[in-house]
């Protein structure tokens, strides 16, 4: 990935103006920052890539780690349930991955509370996978989202307008994950036979039968 560095420099009588470099592979651009810093001026300091989002050198760091490390080539399945007279929910996570060119499939599913219908459910589903690829290190890559909730994949993919303040409230905090984890989302409705392991999942944490594993393929 590359990237430009922008440099806010403070003299000691506190005049202040930003500097930034041409574009550069963000771990050349990681050593000039650090050089950077050694002067002591340093106010702020603030790493840009090529779509214009801002990292910080923490944040640089870990993508850098993750990018040695190999993860690539994500694809994310979904599916929530929604039990009417128990007004349980039960939600299913799929992962595919590589790593270090090994592949590797994640489950996890989980039962939830205070969820006023299927949809909710579906939603509730999404936000916990995205909260899932944080937890495996998936950051500043594409990715792709499989489910078979058009209502879902459609609003976030902003095909379909959401009138409904509930639903909006919920594609707010999806949208704002995403943006934190600099993932670009490719959004695939697939039908129920091709999500069966996620819907799965989510009948299985419906009954009461919590599962998560990451198995080496």
């Amino acid at each position: 990935m590359k990237v430009t560095v922008e440099w806010h420099y403070q003299t000691p009588r506190h005049i202040e103006t930003i500097f930034r470099s041409e574009e550069m592979d963000s771990r050349l651009a990681l050593r000039l920052a650090e050089d950077i810093e050694k002067t002591g001026r340093v106010k702020q300091l603030y790493f840009h890539d090529q779509k214009g989002e801002e990292w910080t050198k923490k944040e640089l760091l870990k993508w850098i780690k993750q990018s040695e490390e190999g993860i690539s080539d994500v694809i994310a399945f979904f599916d929530g349930g929604y039990d009417v007279d128990t007004k349980l929910a039960g939600i299913g996570n799929v992962v595919y991955y590589n790593q270090n060119r090994k592949d590797y499939r994640y489950r996890i599913n989980a039962r939830l509370e205070e969820l006023e219908s299927n949809n909710e459910a579906e939603y509730a589903a999404f936000y916990f996978l995205v909260q899932q690829l944080e937890h495996l290190g998936v950051r500043a890559m594409e990715v792709t989202f499989k489910g078979d909730s058009l209502v879902v994949l459609n609003q976030l993919s902003g095909e379909w307008p959401c009138y409904d303040e509930l639903f909006n409230r919920w594609l707010d905090k999806i949208e704002e994950k995403l943006k934190t984890l600099k993932i670009g989302p490719v959004y695939e409705p697939v039908t129920r036979k091709e999500n069966e392991e996620a819907d799965r999942l989510a009948r299985q944490a419906l009954e009461g039968t919590p599962i998560e594993s990451n198995l080496l393929l």
